[in-house]
């Protein structure tokens, strides 16, 4: 593996200096080992184009989430509000993340809170350093001809209508984009979202990953392609339950992309 570089908004506020970006990490791409390889992906290809960029590091805290879908507003407000007297005192402007929980809820929560910053998905920010001729994804053979299918994370599409960014990124690797039934605004979700992520689904007679699993291996794809640790997580599962793993991958963009350039 390269060598990856990541300084902290405290080393930079030590250099006098301020990063283009604030690279917010998240629990799960922190914590879960498989999420840690989107992580490592991310800063691999910002890394290779030179992107000056910070993380919290210790400073960053949940963003408050999973206890706000479950109901409990006071403890996501208490955890909102040290995470935005942190990314104040820094005098952040411009966020990127990998995970739509946390896009979301530091775009659309924290403004009420006093957290006003420009909070971008990674797959929006990598189509702007594509549009802005920093990011070169031609030539790359990786992913030529291979049949990705897109799912969309909640959160991402129908929650900030955010669609054709992951799909444009999808469509530069030269891969033949398959659709789902049911995609875009008509998605369906994985089953992770509103903090289900942490607790075993309730009865019935089909786990709602198992549904979406089905419908993306109906198009035959050799990758799933997601944007959200949660759903890297259900659809993996979902992958592992129908004996597929050794046809299908599942995969992030930010990991397609770091593979299409070789990093």
């Amino acid at each position: 593996m390269s060598n990856i570089t990541v300084k902290t908004m405290a080393q930079f506020m030590a250099e006098g200096k301020q990063p283009e970006v604030l690279f917010w990490v998240g629990c799960a791409g922190s914590f879960d080992d498989r999420a840690k390889k989107i992580t490592r992906a991310f800063v691999k290809i910002l890394n290779h184009i030179g992107v000056e960029f910070a993380v919290l590091g210790t400073e960053e805290s949940c963003t408050g989430d999973p206890a706000k879908r479950a109901g409990n507003e006071f403890v996501f407000q208490m955890q909102a509000m040290m995470n935005i007297e942190v990314l104040n005192a820094y005098e952040v402007k411009k966020i990127v993340t990998t995970c739509p929980h946390c896009f979301n809820t530091l775009k659309n929560e924290y403004p009420n809170l006093g957290g006003n910053y420009e909070v971008l998905h990674h797959s929006q920010y990598l189509q702007q350093l594509i549009d802005a001729g920093k990011l070169k994804l031609e030539g790359s053979e990786t992913f030529k001809g291979k049949k990705i299918t897109f799912h969309d994370p909640c959160y991402l599409g129908r929650g900030n209508d955010v669609y054709e960014a992951p799909r444009a990124l999808i469509e530069k690797l030269d891969a033949e984009l398959v659709e789902m039934k049911r995609c875009k605004t008509r998605g369906l979700c994985c089953g992770a979202g509103g903090a289900q992520m942490f607790k075993e689904p309730e009865k019935g007679n089909k786990d709602i990953n198992i549904e979406r699993t089905e419908e993306a291996l109906q198009e035959k794809p050799q990758i799933i392609a997601t944007g959200c640790p949660f759903c890297n997580t259900m659809m993996t599962d979902g992958v592992k339950h129908f004996e597929q793993e050794s046809k299908v991958m599942v995969k992030d963009l930010a990991e397609l992309i770091a593979e299409a350039q070789d990093l």
